[in-house]
């Protein structure tokens, strides 16, 4: 159940006619200059306290290992063979069964052990990475788009869900308590909000590489194949079929868009401001690329779809300063 023992109310600085000091004022001197091509969880998770953005970056660097087994090994172009299928999973379920086990032989485990007994963090976000990555081995799409919604449950919602965990932690005497809401469906709408962003962003990249997340009951719908999206990212020119597909991506985008803003509006009244500001850096980074996809507009190159690093800069900047987070009880 989500938090919502108060409300948020923001209001845009510009509207204020006197600035007075904020417990938001410590992001003001943050200096976000050399990590503005980050991930945008990383840019987000930059306000937290020191502790709190180690065990960020020890998740994540684990998250990234898993992922990147599998899409680095899919890039290389060739069949993947049953032979190798069958290693990486055992790679991939080895890892879990350590962390299980509470294995600490490996030094790398180790501070990952460690990380999820100070923040009380569940293993259940790694299982459903695991499962998604398996999955990955032997597809390049995926039947539907309710298989997709069931694949970014491991490929998004769970990274996401350790995000929100981390977010929503109290520190105590004893240690850190869990969150006052449910993190995955907490994570849940924000995480497919912000991956079929990706999708769309990422077309030109991800088909230049041989990479297709577009769910193949769409591209029926609109006369298109994994094939032909290839050529149009290559070429880096699409046709009117390719236009009407990002439209009804967009669509799918905005309903979860919406329930994203609903769900982030009922859990800011349990977090610190520094957490609050965090999820809504989030929400406006990829506010940001989702308003630069346009149907009607261009051909959804890697240039168009991404913002510069002036522009995230600046997003940055307006969205610390535009921002009151004002307790309402």
């Amino acid at each position: 159940m989500l938090c919502t023992a108060g409300r948020i109310r923001y209001i845009p600085a510009s509207t204020m006619s006197t600035r007075k000091e904020t417990n938001l004022d410590f992001a003001q001197n943050l200096d976000f200059s050399e990590i503005l091509t980050n991930p945008i969880l990383d840019i987000a998770a930059r306000f937290w306290e020191e502790d709190r953005y180690e065990a960020f970056q020890v998740c994540y660097r684990s998250m990234r290992k898993i992922d990147d087994l599998v899409d680095d090994r899919k890039e290389a172009g060739t069949k993947i063979t049953p032979e190798e299928m069958a290693e990486m999973r055992d790679l991939m379920l080895g890892w879990l069964e350590a962390a299980r086990c509470g294995d600490r032989s490996n030094p790398f485990l180790q501070d990952f052990l460690k990380t999820l007994d100070r923040f009380a963090l569940p293993l259940w976000p790694w299982e459903r990475l695991c499962v998604a990555m398996s999955y990955d081995l032997d597809h390049n799409g995926f039947a539907n788009f309710r298989a997709f919604l069931r694949y970014a449950e491991g490929a998004a919602i769970a990274p996401a869900s350790v995000f929100m965990h981390l977010c929503g932690v109290t520190k105590t005497k004893r240690g850190y308590t869990p969150p006052a809401y449910n993190i995955r469906e907490a994570a849940r709408p924000l995480a497919v909000f912000s991956y079929l962003v990706h999708i769309m962003r990422d077309f030109q990249k991800d088909h230049v590489r041989g990479l297709n997340y577009f769910a193949e009951d769409q591209l029926v719908g609109f006369d298109l194949t994994v094939e032909g999206l290839g050529e149009m990212a290559r070429r880096g020119e699409v046709t009117p079929q390719f236009r009407r597909l990002i439209a009804r991506y967009v669509d799918f985008a905005e309903y979860y868009r919406a329930k994203a803003r609903r769900t982030i509006d009922a859990i800011l009244p349990c977090l610190e401001p520094r957490y609050q500001l965090s999820f809504e850096m989030i929400y406006s980074l990829y506010m940001q690329i989702f308003e630069r996809i346009d149907p009607n507009v261009g051909n959804f190159t890697t240039a168009e779809t991404n913002p510069s690093s002036s522009q995230v800069n600046a997003r940055i900047k307006d969205t610390v300063n535009g921002l009151r987070a004002i307790s309402v009880r």
